[in-house]
């Protein structure tokens, strides 16, 4: 197997990422592939139709970026995809980027994974340094993980949920509420993701890509599962906050930490710490606006990182304040016309 070759390059500037609004960027989202081995309903359409390979980033090139941005300051770094263990060869980027980890200029490196070829390389990536993912998982019923999936197997993503735990990686599930299709389990999702030692996450669905319904169909308030929640358990605020989308109770009956992503109801901006990373090498300032700047050019056109860094700079001056949501019947189009697994999950 290949190693991708360490390139040293100086920079310009060691002076950390600030945007207009004063919030500092620490946090870095990768995607590493806009292919994915599942078809999420609330994600995608049916039948994608996905980058041709040779548009993609290689993996040096992802390096490259992702290094640029450790040195500007960013200490979590996270590789999403689409699915992203479907990428050819993906440890070893994940090796090379975990020297970032064993320098310190790092302290986490992670990622999001929907779980099916996670039993392969759960041994890998703890190997590699990653002490914790998240792993998608929007029901415990395998035929409506079926329907919802499209493709995915229920039993194969339980088998790399364990695969991970038993290599020691910590597991955050994240699942999507969805109305008339999970909220009757969601509950019972708290108890058994607690009870299994993992903390969850609820999220919103976010009007991202044109799919196969109308997300107003599917569009459940968190605020409204927030009350029906409450008629069971015990929750009460925690004051933690990451910089992410995120906020969190814990549960006193179950012991547990229960998120809540709620880009709809509840505008989660003001503390955004985080820009996104493409396969192509375009870099998203917000996931809500279509305002990009694009990297790959920038660093294909010299061996030097000088200009990209310049880019990196001019790129997180136009960082704006906050996302354009909107899901009600009067906009039947998408806020942003990319879909999730475009820009990175």
């Amino acid at each position: 197997m290949l190693d991708i070759p360490t390139v040293q390059r100086a920079a310009p500037s060691k002076a950390g990422l600030v945007d207009p609004f004063g919030r500092h960027v620490t946090y870095l989202r990768v995607s590493v592939t806009d292919r994915c081995d599942f078809r999420c309903v609330y994600c995608m359409a049916e039948d994608m139709q996905f980058l041709p390979k040779r548009d993609l980033l290689t993996l040096e090139e992802l390096d490259r970026i992702s290094s640029a941005f450790v040195e500007r300051g960013v200490k979590r770094l996270r590789l999403t995809g689409g699915e992203p263990l479907v990428r050819r060869n993906l440890m070893q980027l994940v090796r090379r980027l975990s020297r970032h980890l064993e320098s310190g200029a790092l302290q986490e490196l992670t990622l999001t994974t929907n779980g099916s070829q996670l039993a392969k390389f759960a041994d890998e990536l703890a190997d590699c340094g990653v002490r914790r993912i998240n792993v998608s998982l929007d029901t415990m019923d395998p035929e409506r993980f079926r329907r919802i999936t499209r493709r995915g197997d229920f039993a194969t993503v339980m088998d790399g949920i364990r695969a991970a735990q038993a290599a020691g990686i910590r597991i955050k599930l994240n699942a999507v509420a969805l109305k008339g299709v999970n909220e009757d389990e969601l509950s019972e999702m708290v108890r058994w993701s607690h009870g299994q030692g993992m903390d969850l996450t609820l999220i919103e669905t976010m009007p991202l890509g044109e799919i196969d319904e109308d997300r107003t169909d599917r569009y459940l308030p968190l605020s409204v599962v927030r009350e029906r929640l409450s008629r069971e358990f015990t929750l009460s605020d925690l004051p933690e906050r990451t910089g992410g989308p995120a906020r969190y109770v814990s549960v006193t009956e179950t012991g547990g930490k229960l998120g809540f992503i709620t880009p709809m109801t509840h505008n989660f901006c003001e503390g955004c710490n985080r820009v996104r990373l493409t396969c192509t090498g375009t870099l998203f300032m917000c996931l809500g606006q279509e305002d990009a700047a694009d990297l790959r050019s920038v660093m294909r056109s010299s061996e030097s990182d000088e200009a990209l860094h310049r880019a990196i700079d001019a790129a997180i001056a136009r960082k704006p304040k906050g996302h354009d949501f909107v899901i009600d019947r009067t906009t039947s189009r998408p806020s942003v016309s990319r879909h999730m697994s475009v820009t990175g999950g």
